[in-house]
Formats: C-alpha cells, sequence, structure tokens
C-alpha cells in the first residue's frame, strides 16, 4: 500500500483554499453584476439568436443590439430618476419638515372620490373627531425623518446604477461569446458531479429563464403599463414614479402605493375627471400580474409562487436592492435541483444524458 504523504496533501489543500479565498475577494465587488449579467443573459438568449438571424448572421451587431436595448430599458430610466431624485431632494427635505409642523389636513377631495367618497371623507372626519388631531402631532415627526431618509437613500441609487452599467458590459461580453462560457460552465459541472452535474446546469438555467420571465418581465410590463397611465393623466416626475413601481413590483409589493397616491394627487389638486381615469387605469394595471406572472413563471418552469416572494425579501435583506432580482434566482436554482434529485428515485431514466441545444444555446 502506498504510503500517503499528509504534509504534502495538507500543503496543497492550504494552497489551493488560499487561492480560492483570493479570488473570491478579488472578484467579491463584482460578483453581483457577473450573476446578474448572467440571468439577464441566460433569459433573453433565444432574443439575442433573433436579433443574429436577422442582422445577417453576425455575432458581434447581435451583441451591440442587445447591450444597447439593456441600455435603453435600465441604464438610462435609472439615470435620470437618479438626476431628479438629486435635484428634488432638498425640496423633500423641506416638505417633510413642513408636514411635520402642520396640522392634520381636512381632505375636502375625499367627497369627490365616485361611489366611496362620502363614505371615505365621513371616516376621516371621525378619525379627527375622535383625537386624530393629537395622534397625528405624534406621528408627524416621522412624515419628515421619512422625507430625509428617503432623500438619503439617492447614494445606495448611485451604486445600483454602476451595478446597472457593469452588468451591462459583461452581458455584451456573454452575448459575444455565450457558447463558450456555456461549454465551460458544464464541463466544470460534469468533472465534479459527471453527467448528474451537466443536467443540473440545464435544469438551474430553466430555474432562471423562469423566474426572469414570472419576476422581472412583469415588473416591466406592469410598471410600463401603469407608466403610461400616470402619463396620460399628467402626473409630474412620471419616469422616477415608474422605476419605483418596478421595484415595488419585483418586491411583490405591487404598484398600488404609487397608484393610489397618484390618484389622491389628482383628486387633491381638483382634477376629478383624470383622477377617476386614474383609479380605473390603476385597477387594471394594478391587477394584471395576477395572471401575467403565474402563465410566465410555469413557461420557464414549475416554481410555487412563495418561493419567489421569499426569495425577493431574503435577496433585498441581504443584498439590498440587488438582492430583489438574486435572491429568487438563488432559490429557484436550488429548489429545481433538490426537486430533480428527490425524483431521481422516481425516474430512474432521469439519468441518461440531456443532450446539449443544437444550435448551442445557453444551457
Amino acid at each position: 500500500m502506498k504510503k500517503v504523504d499528509l504534509a504534502k496533501v495538507t500543503l496543497g489543500v492550504l494552497f489551493l483554499s488560499l487561492l480560492i479565498v483570493s479570488c473570491f475577494m478579488v472578484l467579491r465587488p463584482f460578483l453581483p453584476a457577473l450573476v446578474w449579467a448572467t440571468m439577464i443573459t441566460i433569459a433573453t438568449w433565444p432574443l439575442m439568436q433573433m436579433a443574429q438571424r436577422l442582422l445577417w448572421g453576425k455575432r458581434t451587431l447581435a451583441a451591440l443590439l442587445m447591450s444597447s436595448i439593456l441600455l435603453l430599458m435600465f441604464v438610462i430610466p435609472l439615470f435620470m430618476a437618479l438626476a431628479n431624485v438629486a435635484e428634488k431632494a432638498p425640496m423633500l427635505i423641506e416638505l417633510g419638515t413642513q408636514i411635520s409642523h402642520s396640522p392634520p389636513p381636512e381632505l375636502l377631495w375625499l367627497q369627490q372620490v365616485p361611489l366611496v367618497g362620502d363614505k371615505l371623507y365621513e371616516f376621516w372626519q371621525q378619525i379627527l373627531a375622535s383625537g386624530g388631531q393629537v395622534l397625528f402631532a405624534k406621528l408627524a415627526p416621522y412624515f419628515g425623518q421619512t422625507a430625509r431618509w428617503l432623500a438619503a437613500q439617492a447614494g445606495n441609487l448611485g451604486l445600483l446604477f454602476v451595478h446597472f452599467m457593469l452588468t451591462v458590459a459583461i452581458c455584451g461580453l456573454l452575448y459575444h461569446s455565450g457558447e463558450k462560457a456555456a461549454d465551460g460552465i458544464r464541463r466544470f459541472a460534469h468533472r465534479l458531479a459527471g453527467q448528474r452535474g451537466d443536467n443540473a446546469t440545464v435544469l438551474a438555467s430553466q430555474a432562471i429563464r423562469a423566474v426572469a420571465m414570472g419576476v422581472v418581465v412583469t415588473a416591466l410590463v406592469q410598471s410600463s403599463v401603469a407608466g403610461l397611465g400616470l402619463l396620460i393623466a399628467g402626473i409630474p416626475y412620471t419616469m422616477i414614479l415608474v422605476v419605483l413601481m418596478f421595484l415595488l413590483i419585483v418586491a411583490q409589493i405591487g404598484p398600488f402605493p404609487v397608484l393610489i397616491a397618484s390618484v389622491g394627487y389628482l383628486y387633491w389638486s381638483g382634477d376629478t375627471t383624470w383622477g377617476t381615469f386614474l383609479l380605473v387605469w390603476s385597477l387594471l394595471a394594478g391587477t394584471m400580474d395576477n395572471f401575467l406572472r403565474p402563465f410566465l413563471i410555469k413557461r420557464g418552469a414549475d416554481l410555487p409562487l412563495i418561493l419567489i416572494l421569499v426569495g425577493v425579501i431574503g435577496g433585498l435583506l441581504a443584498m439590498g436592492i440587488i438582492g430583489l432580482f438574486i435572491g429568487p434566482v438563488v432559490l429557484a436554482v436550488g429548489y429545481t435541483l433538490l426537486d430533480a434529485w428527490i425524483k431521481e428515485d422516481e425516474h430512474p431514466a432521469s439519468d441518461k444524458a440531456v443532450a446539449p441545444p443544437q444550435d448551442k444555446a445557453m444551457p
């Protein structure tokens, strides 16, 4: 029996561990953008292939086109929202200070809300009559603090803008040489766990596409429809509100907080016609995700909605705004792989190789 050189093995493991930790520390600032770019590339790979066919089979042109679309969809609107937030930050702080020293409003405009306006106004008057003045006086300082906190978040949005730019750049590289990256990942997975590792990589890509379709595409469509209603109704700072609704929809909160506030603003200013229009539009735009999200998720993979919700909340708490996107993907991949592993005994044939796509698409 060959004698094992314990010192050699130990030093080898320590050296590899040190190398892995060093690589992680170097790549750590880029990991969120890298994960995000991978998710976007996998989800939009069929669109990139369609663009390549339309552009005479030129991969470089297709990669530039897709990167430009991402730039127009994400980076430019976010940059405009950042500029508006930075410009209006002093106004937000001043508004919060004014609210904290002002008496509660009468809200006479509630009477003009269709169907339920009189009841809402009567309910508000009962609140004021039963000590609402004292309650408002206690809550008013928190309104000012909230406004100042929102103004201070511009720095976090600035960091998100940097991640967006880096994500678009990485997406361009992956679009250009996606097959090589996919082949390297599948070879690495096969080296670790044989054919099961390769199958797991394919299942992971399906889970990523399902989350991207069900969460991100739903948020894009719903926030765009809601933003169109705001634009038609003449609500100011529509771009900021669209970005805010997009983040709220990804967080599974929905666009209703922004839409209700916009409807209230119109009634407050006396524009009851456009207020009623936006109220009806809000009901349509705010509920469209009830059928759009399940439909899109089922197209990619059979994922429970509670998994998406937990991933969004956990990702937000763990990684900030970027975690809204990364959290559901991580849980979806883990759930899909665990489910496939559990069902292996039920379907022994699943150990058979999963054939790679004929057109060399991303796995």
